[in-house]
C-alpha cells in the first residue's frame, strides 16, 4: 500500500543531521585525544573525519530526493 501523501524534503531535517554527525564526531575525537593527550587535534580530527560522514548521512536519508 502507497502512503496517502507522499514523503516531503526537510531541509531543517538534513541540517540537524548534519550538524548532529558533525558535532557527535568532534566531540568523540575530542574525548580521545583528551585520553591520548590533545584534544584540540582530536577535535580536528573528528571533523575532519565528520564533515564527509555527514554529508553521507544526509544522501543515505534523502537520496531519492537528491537524485
Amino acid at each position: 500500500m502507497e502512503p496517502s501523501h507522499p514523503p516531503t524534503f526537510q531541509p531543517a531535517g538534513a541540517g540537524a543531521l548534519l550538524i548532529g554527525t558533525t558535532a557527535g564526531s568532534v566531540g568523540t575525537g575530542a574525548l580521545i585525544g583528551w585520553a591520548a593527550g590533545s584534544a584540540a587535534i582530536g577535535a580536528l580530527v573528528g571533523a575532519v573525519i565528520g564533515i564527509p560522514a555527514g554529508i553521507f548521512v544526509v544522501y543515505r536519508r534523502y537520496r531519492e530526493y537528491l537524485a
